[in-house]
């Protein structure tokens, strides 16, 4: 790692830079807790230090809990130095998206409509992480209940991305992507209804998956059955997403789609072992738009080529029909049932971009609603089909680099500074699918854009097969390595 040598303490731990703590990886940070190396309290301090510097310019964060957090680092501590046996995650800070529940720790979900609630108990992925050892230090934003692929509400205010504070962060998750490319803390627990993970880990040049369906438990979802949204990790690196699929998967009495997953092996997938002979990885440069900016063509050759030289065999496939209609038939009837009454009682304290795709989505009738559960099924088996003939299908994570912080949702957007469509059509039309389908896909960071911004490539693999794609993204990775490169902060 880099920074300066590490200098005994009188408790016995070795002395990092405060800015090399905060961009170790979780698997480092856990080995050097264990190894007595470094302290969970001085790794506590330093992120919470370093989220009150940069808060103002990044406004990633909604609430902080940072004295419960260092009471339980010092505990953490205390356990190292008596020798007690230490779980997986003993002492790692992780931030969680303030959609997700935490027990004593407000959850706004970016609405004025709960903006003091206190919830009773822990998502089960939060329960299960804080059972692993990892010490949630606060709430990262979200645009309001999650409805969009930039981070910005009438309670907070914009999230800004964080190589280029003129850019959007992306979206929902936008303020856990950030944090984890800014060094404010290593991991962080996201969502994804559409992409709402892997869009701003793309716009931000981290790790995003959006796990297959059920892997992780939702435990939130008032549409269990016929739910599409993921509690998810984001992170730097390939293995600290596995660390926490490890620890976040299993069944739960909530999801009925969590029984029977694979519960281990996660992390075990992403140590980039062995190489990738006889696969055949299937490359979609278009996915239901036509418009591709060049640069991210070029990275997605680039990244062929590595897969290649490890022997996998590539071949291009067709553009297929957009999800989009489908996938906004079920979730503006969601909205509908969810938010509307909020929408109305709020006025102007609520998002108008949600409200003008509540208002959108009110002519639907139950009829359009049927066809649209038909068509998910339709999508799964020929997104099913593709892996009768490849092991793997790989495709860019967004058509181009991070919008405008200031872009407004419904005007159309520029790719290589000719017109598109909207955002939602032209930037994004890769992650809709597999929200649908409940297919594993992570999107990795894959070089940067003449902008300076970073560009991504997602990875999808066979419906529960989430060990796959980790293993390739962690060849990847090997191959063309990311983790060490830094925003300018």
């Amino acid at each position: 790692m880099a920074g300066t040598s590490p200098a005994k303490t009188r408790t016995g731990y070795a002395r990092m830079s405060p800015e090399d703590l905060c961009y170790t990886p979780a698997a480092d940070l856990a080995a050097l807790i264990r190894a007595k190396r470094v302290s969970p309290v001085e790794i506590m301090r330093a992120v919470l230090e370093r989220v009150e510097r940069l808060q103002p310019r990044l406004n990633c964060f909604i609430t902080l809990c940072a004295d419960r957090a260092l009471t339980e680092a010092k505990a953490a501590e205390a356990a190292v130095m008596a020798g007690a046996a230490l779980a997986p995650l003993h002492g790692v800070p992780f931030s969680a998206k303030d959609l997700v529940n935490t027990e004593g720790v407000r959850t706004t979900f970016g609405s004025f409509a709960f903006e003091n609630n206190v919830p009773k108990q822990d998502a089960p992925c939060i329960a299960r992480l804080r059972a692993a050892g990892a010490i949630l230090f606060g709430k990262t934003t979200t645009p309001e209940f999650g409805h969009k692929p930039f981070t910005e509400a009438p309670l907070f205010g914009r999230t800004a991305n964080a190589w280029n504070q003129t850019r959007t962060s992306g979206g929902s998750s936008g303020g856990a992507a950030v944090a984890v490319a800014a060094g404010l803390g290593p991991l962080a627990v996201a969502s994804d209804g559409g992409g709402s993970t892997r869009i701003p880990a793309a716009c931000n040049g981290v790790v995003g998956i959006k796990q297959s369906l059920g892997l992780v438990p939702h435990g939130q979802a008032p549409d269990a059955f016929g739910n599409n949204s993921y509690f998810t990790p984001t992170t730097r690196t390939v293995l600290d997403t596995g660390l926490m699929l490890d620890v976040m998967a299993g069944a739960h009495p909530s999801d009925p789609h969590s029984y029977g997953h694979a519960t281990t092996g996660y992390a075990q997938a992403a140590r980039a072992a062995g190489d990738l002979k006889g696969k055949r990885i299937a490359w979609f440069p278009r996915l239901g738009y036509p418009k591709v900016a060049r640069e991210v063509l070029a990275a997605g050759e680039a990244a062929l080529k590595a897969f290649e030289s490890l022997g996998a065999v590539i071949e291009e496939q067709p553009d297929v029909p957009s999800t989009e209609p489908i996938w906004l038939v079920l979730t503006q009837a969601n909205w509908n049932a969810r938010f509307r009454d909020a929408a109305d009682r709020l006025g102007p304290r609520f998002s108008e971009t949600l409200r003008r795709q509540i208002d959108g989505g009110a002519p639907y009738s139950a009829v359009d609603l049927q066809k649209a559960f038909f068509q998910r099924t339709e999508i799964f088996n020929r997104v099913q089909g593709w892996f009768e003939r490849f092991d793997l299908v790989m495709m860019p994570t967004l058509s181009r680099t991070a919008l405008p912080i200031d872009h407004d949702f419904f005007a159309p957007i520029t790719i290589d500074n000719e017109p598109a469509d909207t955002v939602r059509r032209a930037w994004y039309p890769f992650t809709l699918p597999f929200n649908l389908t409940g297919h594993p896909a992570i999107t990795v960071p894959a070089g940067f854009g003449a902008d300076g911004l970073p560009l991504a490539l997602q990875i999808v693999g066979p419906f529960r097969d989430d060990a796959a794609i980790l293993r390739a993204a962690a060849l990847l990775e090997a191959a063309r390595p990311w983790a060490d490169k830094r925003p300018a902060l």
